[in-house]
């Protein structure tokens, strides 16, 4: 079976020559396999199409994919958006009592599928210009668990409440104060009862538009959780939030399940979703063209399938080298000259003060930086990167900088190229920058687009090569994981650590997620205190010690898996918990 898809996003047809048309063997010999459609972007008769492949490689901008799938696949067509466009074949199940984990990369349909099981889709099967009626649909899935659970769904049998995707638009969609908003969902918990349960009581007067974004995050689930539902959707919830919140996030989340409701959780952090999740359903696929669901797994299973990248059952590799994670962490001490250091630094702004005890980078390091939200670890970058000035102490070293802030600006005028040429043109035209950034963090696709366009996913992407084009002694890269799929955190960790071991130089990278954490550090910053009010931070320390300090203060500890050497979160509780606990081992017993 042979899919064509028109990646419109990436289509320009007024800047290019309609390669695709004059260059298609079959056009040449009179037959029309490739037409203009409406909008002037081309439409390919996938019936025609002999997949050479040869519009694919003349495309300027890389819009088109012609992809041979299993003809057995055919049969399990779910949905398809459109001629040339985005076709979904099979769905997870949920299960009553459990939490199902869906793990995937962006754009492969991972929300669509929700948007199904929520009954806010009716899947089309592939038939997008005539449609079905939901009973023509379900008689597809007849005695099948999915033809029971939708049939429930559709009758009204079943109530569903989903957490979205983007809480940043809630400000957009949702006016009135917080307060206002949990108002009309309260059902299993009063406003006050989930304020205190969620950390909301200091903002429940204050306007949605007025929210940080890990505070619209925690209200997003809040208000999900406070519904009397039966099924449970959370589509990423650990976006903005802190580990610790993380936690919190998904102990709460294991009370539904515990209270008998089905749950299914989209979730890019693989430890938490480790920790999380019972069963998990993987997706595979090309982005923009089509996805594939696969049987649910045990979830240990899933993600060290995933993590390998091979599908036994199916005879599919979708990933083309496996992800490892170390043995161990880094033990030895980094004997490399000083680059800079800091001496007893503090700032004071009122309301929120911090204070950094004394430590030193070296060159060749990378420095993790974790701690909750509001502890001052973006304060500490700007001060390392001199747009800060500390009231007392010294930071030492006289040092070219380069930063990626935090938040990303999208108001930029140009292409990706031109944004990032502007940056350092030598750099980024190097063969070095080409294989160990451009490659590995898929910006080949994305050199036309203009800035203004860009996904949050493509925008930090983009923002993480800016930051690394320049010729500088120390990165410091805020929150590069932020938007990323799972996928794409370990290609970013594996970029960054690739280039500060290649260039000799060093970094500081602040992160909540363990898994990123891991894969780039040499050591550890951590920051703690009460959060918006007082920030203090020690380190750098090695690995092992910083990890057993953060840990502690989260309350869990981790274990390598055997297989993959991945950190994974113990049970609370547990005898390996317990023991570790006792033996002060909170990062892995040492190998």
């Amino acid at each position: 079976m042979r899919i064509a898809a028109v990646l419109a996003d990436r289509c320009q047809n007024k800047k290019c020559f309609n390669e695709c048309i004059r260059f298609c063997p079959l056009m040449r010999t009179g037959v029309n396999c490739i037409e203009t459609g409406e909008r002037g972007k081309p439409v390919i008769n996938e019936a025609l199409c002999q997949g050479c492949g040869i519009c694919v490689n003349k495309c300027p901008f890389t819009a088109i994919k012609i992809i041979g799938l299993a003809d057995e696949l055919k049969e399990d067509m779910i949905h398809q958006y459109g001629e040339n466009s985005f076709r979904l074949y099979r769905l997870p199940v949920p299960k009553r009592g459990m939490i199902t984990g869906i793990l995937g990369p962006n754009g492969i349909g991972k929300t669509t599928a929700i948007n199904i099981l929520s009954g806010l889709v009716v899947p089309n099967l592939g038939h997008y210009d005539d449609p079905p009626t939901k009973e023509e649909a379900l008689n597809t899935f007849g005695g099948t668990d999915l033809h029971e659970y939708l049939s429930n769904v559709y009758a009204g049998k079943i109530r569903t409440a989903m957490k979205p995707q983007y809480v940043d638009r809630l400000p957009k969609s949702v006016k009135g104060v917080v307060r206002d908003l949990l108002g009309k969902v309260e059902e299993r918990m009063s406003v006050e009862k989930a304020a205190e349960t969620f950390g909301l009581t200091g903002v429940l007067d204050r306007g949605l538009d007025k929210l940080s974004g890990g505070e619209l995050q925690r209200v997003a689930i809040a208000a999900t959780v406070m519904k009397d539902a039966d099924v449970y959707f959370f589509d990423e919830p650990t976006s903005y939030l802190d580990i610790y919140q993380r936690v919190k996030m998904a102990r709460l989340i294991k009370q539904l399940a515990a209270a008998d409701k089905y749950v299914v959780v989209i979730e890019h952090d693989l430890a938490i979703l480790d920790y999380l999740a019972d069963n998990v359903s993987l997706v595979y696929g090309s982005e923009g063209a089509y996805g594939v669901f696969t049987l649910a797994r045990q979830v240990r299973t899933a993600i060290n399938v995933y993590l390998d990248g091979y599908l036994p059952e199916e005879n599919i590799r979708f990933r083309d080298q496996p992800i490892k994670f170390a043995v161990s962490a880094p033990a030895g001490e980094w004997n490399t000259p000083e680059l800079i250091d800091f001496e007893n630094v503090s700032k004071d702004f009122g309301e929120f003060k911090l204070e950094v005890h004394s430590g030193t980078v070296r060159i060749g390091e990378s420095v993790g930086v974790v701690g909750p939200n509001a502890t001052g670890k973006t304060t500490f970058v700007k001060m390392l990167a001199g747009e800060i000035k500390p009231d007392t102490g010294t930071v030492n070293g006289v040092m070219k900088v380069s930063c990626k802030p935090q938040y990303i600006s999208q108001d930029i005028d140009g292409t990706v190229q031109e944004y990032l040429y502007a940056r350092n043109y030598e750099a980024v035209s190097s063969g070095l920058f080409q294989t160990q950034v451009i490659g590995p963090l898929a910006l080949k696709f994305l050199m036309e687009k203009e800035m203004r366009t860009l996904s949050g996913g493509e925008l930090q992407r983009v923002a993480i090569a800016w930051c690394l084009a320049a010729d500088a002694d120390i990165y410091l890269l805020d929150e590069p994981s932020a938007y990323l799929d799972s996928n794409q955190r370990m290609e970013a960790a594996k970029c960054i650590s690739g280039m500060m071991e290649k260039s000799g130089r060093s970094a500081l990278i602040v992160d909540h997620d363990i898994y990123f954490i891991d894969m780039v550090s040499d050591s550890l910053m951590v920051f703690g205190g009460e959060p918006g009010r007082h920030g203090i931070a020690d380190g750098p320390f090695k690995m092992r010690e910083g990890m057993n300090k953060f840990l502690k203060s989260v309350d869990i500890t981790f274990r390598r898996d055997a297989d993959t050497h991945r950190p994974r979160i113990n049970k609370e509780g547990s005898n390996l918990d317990r023991s570790q606990k006792a033996d002060g081992e909170y990062y892995y017993a040492s190998q």
